[in-house]
């Protein structure tokens, strides 16, 4: 008997990425971002599914002279699970061991590395309101410990390539396609190849970042007015000699580190109270685990008075209301239309990279370094200064290409600073 002929046909797929350019991403973060020194104690905070990088970024952590490295490990759909089972009373407590944690950071200041890999839907359906009240009862607690260490300690958000996140990116890819063009996307933005040494190239857009910042400093602003044809008109008032600034940061002891990886954005936190007018979203806000979609803001005297968006406005509305600070800009942020993530076309759904695609502001808190002699004001005395201050920081998105941004100057005159999307000096 004759036996038919069978042929196996066997799918290719793309190999994982290779474990020699995780571990150079790890050192760039360990060294470049959050600059670990000899003796400090090191908290790396991750999803379950970034084993493979927290354990390189655990032992570069030691091998730069950390002196203990603690990986804080975090699951979505675990996070899921308790919105939708637990009470609000039981998820917004904060026990006794959790405060003595944050009393521990406040004595240590260790070194602070965020891996951000979630996928941007990843708690669609939890109820809102819920969420929004379980943070505000348990920042009660945590948000006076955050502030003594504000300034005080090296931090750095980074990202990770996920599947779920990969696949939101790239809906058309397979799976193992989508995470590998992400990979290569992160690795990009963060000037990063095979072969180069990262760390210089961080050393030259810090510089580059440093004389943008000089320019917009010696301006001595005092406003700015924002506006396009999408309904964006909004002028929004700045402390004066408040300073801009964009890049690296330096901590109170002397530290230079780069909190974000990637940046491109140069930014100054504005006056509380002196924002007017309309601004309009140009991309979505992954906040809480769900997106906001087309939405607005109208501000009179500083506050939001109305909000609008197509999708998530729920959300949204609950987001401003987290308390009396959430409601009022902490930060304006200056982006060209050029930002490599920008001409990379793709939207990320997350806001490390997302915000550094184009011009973005954010709503809560304000950031205190931006003050000349902010080392010896109280938090009473950076309030009065014009800093905003809330339990939330939520940067979103509005950037276009026909935006105009006017600077106003202290004698009154007027300079343009954003023309068609991008800076229109190239000082």
């Amino acid at each position: 008997m004759s036996q038919k002929k069978t042929t196996i046909c066997v799918r290719r797929e793309k190999q994982p990425m290779k474990k020699s350019m995780l571990k150079k991403y790890a050192q760039l973060i360990v060294t470049t971002g959050a600059n670990v020194q000899k003796g400090q104690r090191v908290e790396v905070h991750a999803s379950v599914e970034q084993a493979q990088l927290v354990r390189f970024l655990v032992y570069e952590a030691y091998r730069a002279g950390a002196k203990q490295v603690r990986v804080n490990w975090s699951d979505e759909t675990l996070t899921k699970y308790d919105y939708r089972y637990a009470t609000k009373t039981t998820l917004g407590t904060v026990l006794p061991w959790q405060e003595e944690k944050m009393r521990q950071q406040v004595k240590d200041l260790p070194a602070m590395i965020h891996i951000v890999s979630d996928d941007p839907d990843a708690l669609k359906g939890v109820n809102v309101k819920k969420m929004s009240q379980v943070g505000q009862m348990r920042m009660k607690v945590y948000k006076p410990y955050r502030d003594q260490m504000d300034n005080q300690y090296q931090w750095v958000i980074a990202a990770a390539a996920s599947p779920k996140w990969a696949k939101k990116i790239f809906p058309k890819l397979r799976t193992s396609e989508a995470v590998s063009k992400l990979w290569e996307l992160i690795f990009s933005c963060v000037y990063m190849t095979k072969d180069n040494d990262p760390a210089k190239e961080w050393d030259r857009h810090n510089q580059l970042f440093g004389k943008r910042c000089a320019w917009l400093n010696q301006l001595h602003l005092t406003a700015l007015v924002y506006h396009s044809e999408n309904g964006t008109d909004l002028r929004v008032g700045l402390i004066p000699r408040a300073q801009f600034m964009g890049g690296g940061e330096t901590t109170t002891k002397g530290i230079y580190y780069n909190p974000n990886m990637p940046t491109q954005e140069i930014f100054t936190s504005p006056m509380a109270g002196k924002a007017t007018g309309t601004v309009v979203a140009t991309k979505p806000l992954s906040y809480h685990g769900q997106l906001i979609e087309d939405f607005s803001f109208t501000f009179a005297d500083g506050k939001v008075i109305d909000c609008k968006a197509k999708k998530g406005e729920a959300l949204l509305r609950e987001m401003i209301a987290m308390d009396e600070g959430a409601s009022y800009l902490g930060e304006v942020a200056l982006v060209p239309k050029e930002s490599p993530i920008n001409q990379s076309g793709v939207l990320f759904y997350e806001t490390l990279f997302d915000e550094n695609a184009c011009c973005h502001l954010a709503l809560g808190a304000g950031f205190t370094n931006v003050l000349e002699g902010f080392e010896q004001m109280t938090q009473e005395q950076t309030k009065q200064a014009g800093i905003n201050d809330s339990m939330i920081h939520v940067d979103f998105m509005i950037g276009a290409d026909d935006l105009s941004i006017v600077g106003i100057c202290e004698d009154g005159t007027t300079v343009s600073i954003f023309e068609k999307g991008t800076w229109a000096s190239r000082e």
